[in-house]
């Protein structure tokens, strides 16, 4: 029974994953990660390894290809919501951004992030928080 116990406690998602603001936290990397031209890492955190984009890795690349720097200021998160065995969140963001002819762009919006819910079989990286969409417009 303690060796059941000692490999359960091994095995477990730590708390702190599962909240909304670690589902942020996401965001905030992905931002960070495109700031420093770091697009395979950024696209990684899309589900699917980066297919819920609906780019390649080559496409989402490129669509930075202007972009000298990014900067996001996220929200407060929604509540998980659950669904069919996933639990969903979803942050507001603002982002700023600045293009390599000096223009400045900011777009407002939301992520909605997405991880497995606790269920059997589910592995390490379906239990971890990613990008399910993103909905953003340029504010003027």
């Amino acid at each position: 029974m303690m060796i059941l116990i000692l490999f359960a406690a091994a095995t477990a998602q730590p708390a702190a994953e599962k909240t909304p603001q670690a589902a942020r936290a996401v965001v905030e990397r992905y931002y960070a990660a495109i700031d420093r031209r770091r697009y395979a890492t950024a696209y990684r955190l899309w589900v699917g390894s980066g297919r819920a984009s609906g780019k390649t890795l080559r496409a989402f690349a490129g669509g930075f290809a202007r972009t000298a720097h990014t900067h996001v200021v996220t929200g407060a998160p929604t509540d998980g919501e659950g669904a069919a065995g996933s639990v969903f969140v979803t942050i507001p963001v603002r982002v700023d951004a600045v293009l390599k002819n000096g223009t400045r762009q900011r777009f407002v919006g939301r992520y909605v992030l997405r991880r497995v819910n606790d269920v059997d079989g589910a592995t390490a990286e379906q239990l971890r928080w990613h990008i399910a969409s993103a909905v953003l417009r340029v504010v003027r």
